[in-house]
């Protein structure tokens, strides 16, 4: 789905990742599950690009419904996989603190975990091999990616900022559609680990200049970080 130019979404509002098509490759953010491996070849032969354009892949965290295609995507074609330091054991095991559910309606849930299971999100894969990246990095890969850390929902959450194509991509700092009850809005997103480091994270995130603030999961918002960050604290 293209958002924008050279900016487009890989999934739906329930997982969502995204691609950057810069003039020099593409930069991936985030990986969904598994079973989006075939979004992303759909994707790719649309913007009329091979895979081996694919120059990295940034995961805002190391949770299991955003490393997806990562460690195929990573064997099969050499890409690497950059995560922040603080959730790299996260990402090769799956290894993470337990976390309160928090309020769900049973409609939703089941559709949030019936749609894992048909993109085989039951049985993750692990990435054995990453690239471990800290706050203020500016990465060598196209649109040239700012590393902005977000502590909060693991202690390795990162906020992407390309300022190629104006957006920055959250993760799960906030979520537009909490997939445990079904509301959309900005509000806090579900399974974090602090919720008081992510509600201060927000600080982070109001002070950058964008027009897309994208999370994993519900739809993109098109407006300023610090409107969301605004709506979110609300929202708690």
């Amino acid at each position: 789905m293209k958002l924008a130019p050279r900016l487009h979404r890989l999934g739906n509002d329930i997982v969502a990742s995204y691609l950057v098509d810069a003039p020099e490759g593409v930069t991936l953010i985030d990986a969904g599950m598994p079973g989006h491996w075939k979004d992303l070849q759909e994707e790719m032969a649309t913007i009329g690009r091979p895979l081996s354009d694919i120059k990295g892949l940034i995961l805002t965290h190391g949770d299991s419904d955003h490393i997806g295609f990562a460690e195929r995507l990573r064997t099969e074609h050499g890409v690497p996989v950059f995560v922040h330091s603080a959730d790299a054991e996260r990402t090769r095991t799956g290894a993470k603190p337990k976390t309160p559910m928090g309020p769900s309606r049973l409609g939703p849930m089941l559709g949030f975990f019936a749609y894992g299971i048909r993109k085989r999100a039951l049985r993750p894969v692990y990435v054995e091999e990453v690239q471990v990246i800290a706050d203020g990095d500016v990465l060598d890969l196209p649109g040239a990616p700012l590393i902005i850390g977000m502590p909060g929902h693991s202690p390795g959450s990162v906020a992407v900022h390309v300022p190629l194509v104006d957006a920055v991509f959250v993760g799960d700092a906030l979520t537009t559609r909490h997939v445990l009850t079904g509301h959309d809005g900005a509000q806090p997103a579900p399974f974090t680990d602090d919720p008081a480091g992510a509600d201060a994270s927000l600080d982070r995130l109001a002070e950058v200049s964008a027009s897309w603030v994208l999370p994993g999961h519900g739809a993109p918002w098109h407006g300023s970080p610090a409107d969301i960050a605004a709506a979110v604290r609300a929202a708690r």
